[in-house]
């Protein structure tokens, strides 16, 4: 286990271990920092797109032009 996923585990472990109300108001708090909100956006849409074939950013950049 990497020193990244320790630390994960270890956060997780002490946020399952919060009472229902406690593990509610920290993800109230976190849904309403920002910077927070766009890297779970950005999270979720990478998850969604991960099977989806990839493409030559050229041929991307050539579609958007039109």
């Amino acid at each position: 286990m990497s020193v990244k996923e320790a630390k994960a585990e270890v956060f997780w472990m002490a946020f399952k271990g919060l009472p229902k109300k406690e593990r509610r108001s920290v993800v109230e708090r976190l849904l309403k920092d920002a910077e927070f909100m766009e890297d779970l956006i950005d999270i979720a849409i990478l998850e969604q797109r991960r099977e989806e074939p990839s493409r030559p950013l050229e041929d991307y950049l050539a579609e958007i032009k039109g």
